[in-house]
């Protein structure tokens, strides 16, 4: 993977921290919205880290598997996270 590596786990580190204080604020019997609004926030770190994984897929690898004429079989890959990814 050559993507933004410092960038990524900066994403899964900072959701990691934030993972922990809603399992804490759930243990504590915290106010619902407050604790869906942190499960939201976890969301958006974790989209915002695939985009980079999946950014760095299309320029580096898929880019290299066109230039190596077996582009068609990434495409396929990227089509295949994109239908798991709007299932969601």
């Amino acid at each position: 993977m050559q993507a933004d590596k410092k960038k990524i786990l900066r994403y899964l580190k900072t959701t990691k921290g934030q993972i922990e204080g809603i399992i804490k604020m759930v243990e504590q019997d915290r106010y619902c919205v407050d604790i869906s609004t942190q499960v939201l926030a976890v969301q958006a770190l974790l989209k915002k880290a695939n985009n980079e994984v999946l950014r760095s897929h299309i320029n580096n690898c898929v880019k290299e598997a066109f230039n190596e004429g077996n582009g068609e079989e990434k495409v396929e890959e990227l089509i295949n996270i994109f239908d798991k990814y709007y299932k969601i």
